[in-house]
This record gives structure tokens, sequence and C-alpha cells, in this order.
């Protein structure tokens, strides 16, 4: 019998607690449970804490570590174009939800002065305090990163990418498969606290903008990318489905590289730029990702009370742009590289950070299948500049 994905429990989860919540308050009028599985969350939660600066030096390092090895122009050119098109989404993403997520949260009952102090807490909790704060870890990942591609330490890139794949590892074996459980526990507590029936009522909308905003990046990207490239954006567009749909159900760049390679060669793209840009911006390119977590962000900034302003969001997406570096091929790998930025640059609480990670799982789909669909278009814009260097040096 095939296993549920991700979403089926994720969603099996929050649907759980919300039973758990109601019936404990309407019915039972027991608090056991819910407190129960508060504890169960406050341990996952410090648990999220300890482990944030490992993900961020386990995935940043030797991501720039790469970056750095590589040689070429095309090398720069196609990072520039990737983090630029992060950037432009992030702040699309900004003024898009600036202009519409305040008045869906007023629509939905406005905003809670500390909706934490409806919360429950757990019968316990266990301290797990990080090794090392967020900050400290980005610039001690950027530091290992740009030291080994100074150096050319291949000993220590070769210790880098194990410790990866031991977190890498953490986070499909162990931090994965409890976010049913994690989810199940905060949608128990809002239930009780009377929170969850604002907070469904703005996950739908929010999904329904996040998903056209994708949209727009993409059909901009390939007007862009079909300009320069001198294509057909609609057919170029057209090549790209199967990737596009080929996402949705593995949840991973790095899992639809073989098809996106098939669709980028469709669209005329020569075999070395595609082989060499697409499996790159798998891991550099993350225009979805990026209005997923800025939309998400700052919905769960105005459910709390707090209005986003332009000189806190931009910071964070410019950070974005560099944390989401190498996040492992795995569903929901963006959220976790951004927890850190999360807490230090935007001050999100524990029940915060994991009311994000439902925002952002439930359409992780959604947002990948973006980041490899636009990798296509930056594959035409890199694949344009190549014929040129190529004709101009003959």
């Amino acid at each position: 019998m095939k296993k549920p994905g991700l979403l089926t429990r994720l969603i099996i989860g929050l649907i759980s607690g919300i039973l758990i919540g109601y019936l404990s308050k309407e019915v039972f009028q027991f608090d056991f449970f819910v407190k129960f599985l508060a504890t169960f969350n406050g341990i996952f939660g410090n648990f999220l804490n300890y482990a944030i600066p490992l993900i961020i030096i386990a995935f940043v390092a030797p991501g720039i570590a790469e970056l750095g090895r590589g040689a070429g122009r095309l090398l720069g050119l196609t990072t520039l174009l990737a983090y630029g098109s992060t950037i432009v989404a992030g702040t699309f993403a900004f003024f898009v939800g600036s202009a519409l997520l305040p008045k869906i949260i007023n629509a939905a009952g406005g905003h809670a002065s500390n909706p934490e102090e409806a919360l429950l807490k757990g019968f316990f909790q266990v301290d797990m305090p990080p090794i090392m704060g967020v900050m400290t870890a980005l610039i001690t990942a950027f530091l290992l990163g740009l030291g080994m591609a100074v150096i050319n330490s291949k000993a220590l890139y070769e210790v880098s990418k194990d410790f990866q794949k031991i977190i890498e590892k953490v986070i499909q074996s162990v931090i994965i498969p409890l976010l049913p459980f994690h989810i199940a526990g905060i949608f128990a507590n809002m239930t009780y606290g009377g929170e969850v029936a604002r907070i469904m009522k703005i996950f739908g909308i929010v999904f329904a903008i996040i998903i056209i905003s994708h949209i727009v990046i993409i059909l901009t990207q390939y007007t862009i990318a079909g300009t320069v490239a001198k294509k057909n954006p609609i057919k170029a567009l057209k090549n790209m489905i199967p990737a596009y749909f080929t996402a949705i159900g593995t949840q991973s760049s790095a899992a639809t590289i073989p098809v996106t390679l098939r669709s980028a060669k469709n669209n005329g793209v020569s075999n070395g730029v595609a082989d060499f840009v697409i499996p790159l911006c798998a891991t550099i390119h993350l225009s979805g990702s990026t209005i997923t977590l800025t939309m998400c962000a700052m919905s769960v900034m105005l459910m709390s009370g707090v209005s986003p302003v332009f000189n806190e969001i931009i910071p964070f997406v410019l950070m974005l742009g560099v944390t989401m570096v190498a996040a492992p091929g795995v569903p929901g790998g963006a959220v976790m590289a951004a927890l850190g930025l999360l807490q230090s640059m935007l001050g999100f609480s524990e029940a915060q950070l994991g009311l994000m990670i439902a925002l952002y799982l439930t359409q992780d789909s959604f947002g990948t299948a973006c980041n490899v669909t636009g990798d296509g278009a930056i594959a035409l814009i890199v694949d344009r500049f190549a014929k040129g260097s190529s004709q101009s040096a003959a």
C-alpha cells in the first residue's frame, strides 16, 4: 500500500488537530490531550531551534564552495540571473502582500494583539540551547564556503558535504515525519484557544494569492527570456509544462532535474548549457519559494498584529536568496533553511514558526513548480549569451 505523501499527512494532522481541540473544549471540556500535544510541540520546537544553526551551516557552506569552485563567465551570469530573479520575486510578493493581505486579515477578524496568550502551555519543557546564534551560523557558513573555494580544500569540502548529508537525514528521518504531529498540536491548541476559524479563512485566500503571484512571475520570466532568446514565450512555457507538474508531484527541484533538462532542451537550449544551468539553478534559483515564504511571513506577522514594512521585509528577502542556496532536495527544504532568518530578522516566536511551517508546506509543491519552470527561462537567457559569445569569438 502506497505511503501517503507529506501534503496528505499534513492535512490529516491539521484536521486531527482541529478535531482534538474542538472535542477537548466543546464536548469533553478536558484539556489533557491539548496539553500533551503542547508538550510535544515545545520539545519539537526547541529541537528545531537547536537544529537551525546546523541547517544553515550544512546548506550554505558547501553551496557557496560549489559556486566558488566553478569557473567561467557562464557561472557568474547564471548565479546573477538566479539571484536577481529570486529577489525580484520576493520584492513583487512584498508589494502584492502589502496591497492585499491587510484587507484580508481585517476581513477575517482583525489582528490579534497576542494570539499566544490563548494557547495552553505543555506539562514540561526540555531546553535545547543552540550551539551558536543564527547570525554566527551565517557568518561561519560564509567563511567556510568562501575559504574552501579560495584554498580549493577537497578534504574540508568532503567533510562539509558529509555534514550536509547528516543534516538532510535528520530532516528526512526526524523533522519531516514529525511535522504532521507538530501541525496537529498547533491547530489543536489554536482551536482550543478560539483562533482556528480566523486562521483557516486566511489560509485559503493567501494560498490563492500565492498561486496567482507564481503565475505572474512565470509569465514575466518567459516574456523576458523569450525577448532575449528570440523565442516564442508561450511555446517555451508549453514545453516546460512536464517539469511544472513533475515538481508538483515530487516537491523537490533536485528530483525534477531530469524532466527540467529535457524540457529546456526541447526549447532549443544547447546540451552543454542545459546540463550546466539546470542542476545549478535547482539549488540557487528559488523565485517561487521566495514568493511563498515572503507572503506567508507577512500573513503570520499581520495575524499577530505586526505590520510588515519595506525596510524589514526586503533585507529578509535579500538574505533568503543566499540562505536557501543548496536547500536540500526534500519537501520543505526552503522553509527549514529560512527558519533562522524568520527568528532573527523578523522576530518570530516558536508558535509563529510552527504556523509558518504549516502555511508554507501546504503549498510547497506549487512553489517548487514555479522554481523549476523559472529555471528553464534562465537557461534560455544563458544559452543566448553563450551562443552570442561563441559567434563573437569565431
